[in-house]
């Protein structure tokens, strides 16, 4: 797909390969991004965003279905570098840069200016939607506002925007750990579940974007309650444990695909001019071939997940 803005309807094929499976990279860090060049001892301007986000863009997306940027650094410098191929659909975060918090608690809202037209007019092919949803949390008491109904209508509000224009909603959830809290892997397998169900039985979305739960078992736990396609998201994991994390939301999740982001090009943050193209070219490339062959032979089409 090109650039250019695409009229709607799109479906889940422009960000898919042809066998049906997700493979996308996702580069739509903004504010994490830049914490990554000042950990690498360079200042993280704006100018550095862009080169790094068309970097990766010209190395990558002629081999991946999908690629994910921000609005705010990726899409624009993508754009006017020409540096997506055409095979690649393009994913738009729509989210806000900057979320409020209650409490110490993460608060997810929209801004109605960053719809699903807009996404078509920056070229996208699909909305991608942040939220940060522990639907197991305490119900909230009469003077507290309620951070999962709050979530939750959110995303009932982006899908149904989604859905009237003609755009894909990829939702994307993280869960959190609430003030005072020490998650331990059952009970972090059980939020990333519990949030998941909650996310399910929401009318329209596309396709989610989850974590992995941690074992074998909770995958396949994660697999019973979704009726929705879901691609498994990286979180930054060292490339050779995400490839463990894949095969398992391949065989035991029936996963459609990736979306991965650090794990495959996260050290070429530092790097510039030829050493960072030698990297990309040399190192996050066979990383993504790997990725994508191991997909397409492991991973569930999207058009084959329907209703249990």
């Amino acid at each position: 797909m090109s650039m250019t803005t695409i009229t709607a309807p799109r479906t889940l094929a422009d960000i898919a390969g042809e066998n049906g499976v997700f493979s996308i990279i996702a580069m739509d860090q903004r504010n994490t991004l830049r914490r990554m060049f000042v950990a690498a001892g360079l200042e993280g301007t704006d100018d550095q965003l862009r080169e790094s986000k068309v970097a990766v863009a010209r190395a990558l997306s002629p081999y991946a279905s999908g690629i994910l940027f921000d609005p705010t650094f990726g899409v624009p410098a993508v754009t006017d570098a020409g540096a997506l191929a055409d095979t690649c659909g393009l994913l738009v975060a729509a989210e806000p840069a900057e979320r409020g918090t209650f409490n110490g608690e993460p608060r997810t809202h929209r801004d109605p200016a960053l719809n699903a037209q807009w996404v078509l007019e920056q070229g996208g092919d699909a909305e991608k939607f942040f939220v940060q949803l522990r639907a197991d949390r305490p119900a909230p008491r009469a003077d507290e506002p309620d951070l999962v109904q709050d979530v939750l209508q959110v995303t009932r509000e982006v899908v149904a925007d989604a859905r009237a224009i003609g755009v894909p909603a990829v939702i994307e959830n993280l869960i959190y750990t609430l003030p005072g809290e020490e998650l331990s892997p059952m009970a972090r397998e059980d939020a990333i579940i519990e949030a998941a169900r909650a996310l399910n039985d929401i009318e329209g979305i596309d396709l989610l974007k989850l974590e992995y739960p941690g074992s074998a078992a909770g995958t396949r736990r994660l697999a019973a309650i979704l009726d929705k396609p879901w691609a498994v998201l990286s979180a930054g994991v060292p490339f050779e444990q995400f490839t463990e994390v894949l095969e398992v939301a391949f065989d035991e999740g029936g996963a459609s695909g990736f979306i991965a982001g650090r794990s495959v090009w996260k050290e070429s943050i530092g790097m510039h001019g030829v050493e960072r193209d030698d990297f990309l070219a040399d190192v996050a490339r066979p990383r993504l071939d790997r990725l994508v062959q191991f997909a397409s032979s492991r991973a569930t089409p999207w058009t084959e997940v329907g209703s249990k």
